[in-house]
């Protein structure tokens, strides 16, 4: 996919966070890998309302290269200490969303911060998905970024423990998908935990299984994002321009 295309389909994805009620004030950043040893990236600027950007406001970084001077304003030391070691450090990485959804974050502020598959959606996320339990504070250094990274261990998504969530992808479509459904199972489980009543887990064949059906489902990712892109089309196009 061509770098006009990319930011587009970025601005999008920022847009409709937004819709979804997913943004954080004006923190948190998605970026998308550019060059094909996706060190060349795509990100959104420091202090900018998810519900405002277009695809001509994303700044196009190079993780081996810290922004300097003027654009160094432009950049939130948290984003690039994150997103500029996980480019630098995971080619393969193409997309990396990260967010502070209520309900991912509340499940990620539990003693177990483990998504328990409980039905299908929560079952997507069986074993595969990374824990870090070792918040120290904002993550604003290019170390505590190389930690970060290192605890997705092979993982595509990371609860970071009494932080909030990361999800990485090949495309941002999937990316999307991966996010929106990770946080509506953390709310059908925090939901059911406040029932206070025993859950009925599911056994762990039908727990893999169920998870192993989703990784067979790519294009239902793909098609609910350009599904919602249609939405955004036809009532607010500006996140194109």
């Amino acid at each position: 996919m061509n770098e006009h295309q990319l930011r587009i389909d970025l601005a999008a994805c920022f847009r409709l966070f937004a819709r979804l009620g997913m943004h954080e004030a004006v923190a948190n950043h998605f970026s998308a890998a550019v060059s094909p040893d996706g060190k060349r990236f795509l990100m959104n600027r420091k202090w900018q309302h998810f519900s405002t950007i277009r695809a001509s406001d994303l700044l196009l970084l190079d993780a081996d290269s810290p922004p300097q001077t003027a654009a160094a304003g432009a950049v939130d030391p948290t984003a690039w200490a994150i997103h500029g070691q996980l480019h630098r450090r995971a080619p393969h990485i193409r997309v990396a969303l990260h967010l502070h959804p209520v309900y991912a974050t509340a499940i990620s502020t539990l003693e177990d911060p483990a998504i328990k598959p409980i039905e299908q959606n929560t079952a997507r996320y069986f074993n595969r998905v990374a824990v870090d339990g070792n918040f120290g504070g904002m993550a604003d250094t290019e170390d505590e970024g190389a930690r970060l990274i290192a605890q997705l261990q092979g993982k595509s998504r990371l609860m970071m423990g009494n932080h909030g969530v990361l999800v990485t992808a090949a495309s941002i479509g999937e990316a999307f998908d991966d996010m929106y459904t990770l946080e509506r199972a953390c709310q059908i489980l925090a939901i059911a935990y406040a029932t206070c009543q025993p859950l009925k887990v599911l056994s762990d064949e039908v727990a893999e299984k169920t998870a192993q059906d989703w990784e067979g489902i790519r294009d239902f990712s793909v098609a609910h994002f350009e599904e919602m892109k249609r939405i955004l089309d036809r009532e607010d196009p500006s996140y194109a321009h």
